[in-house]
């Protein structure tokens, strides 16, 4: 199953501030009152001004990003970062094989990053994605990492991403599909099969 990430996440409060104004915009919700932005051709040209630009090769250490960084959008991530951490992250995965890659703004400025990884042999916690997130103050919980503390694992493309933002779906959505699954085949389970005599329910 293939997977794909290009999206800015910080703080939902400071997302809905800076893009309140934008058509393009779709924040869709993530745990710990953080919000995702998925990253598409139409919203970087509202914000630049112009088309964006893809690198041609692939991904590497020394050009960690398939999405061209310009200065102008390097600029609104930076501008955006005065209200809080901003951080930009890609990923692209298939088949198991794939990378991630992530940066951080800070006061209007890089203050880390930005980082590739292709192989992740390390530590999860060392894994750019997650190092960023907790950049951005992701706390540990109950899931194996910030990636899916968040809740970055629930969407696996921009579209998804998008319509879980139009729809208004909650990082907990699927796990709350699941749980409604499971009281219904209980319920069956603790039912008749047809229905039968007061007695049979026991209340005779």
């Amino acid at each position: 199953m293939s997977y794909q990430l290009s999206a800015v996440v910080a703080d939902v409060e400071l997302l809905r501030e800076q893009t309140a104004d934008l058509d393009h915009a779709v924040l869709a919700a993530l745990r710990q009152d953080f919000a995702l932005l998925p990253v598409t051709p139409q919203l970087v040209q509202e914000l630049t001004g112009g088309l964006p630009d893809f690198a041609t090769d692939e991904p590497r250490a020394e050009r960690p990003f398939r999405l061209v960084l310009s200065p102008p959008l390097a600029e609104v991530m930076a501008r955006w970062s005065t209200s809080g951490p901003v951080a930009y992250l890609e990923a692209e995965f298939a088949g198991g094989l794939g990378h991630q890659s992530a940066v951080v703004w800070l006061g209007g400025e890089v203050s880390w990053g930005p980082r590739y990884d292709a192989a992740l042999d390390r530590p999860r916690t060392e894994w750019p994605i997650n190092t960023a997130l907790a950049r951005l103050g992701a706390e540990p919980g109950a899931w194996i990492d910030p990636f899916a503390e968040l809740g970055l694992h629930l969407e696996r493309d921009t579209d998804g991403w998008l319509t879980h933002g139009r729809r208004g779906l909650s990082a907990d959505y699927w796990d709350e599909l699941a749980e409604e699954w499971e009281l219904r085949q209980s319920g069956q389970h603790q039912q008749p099969h047809r229905p039968g005599p007061v007695g049979d329910w026991g209340i005779a």
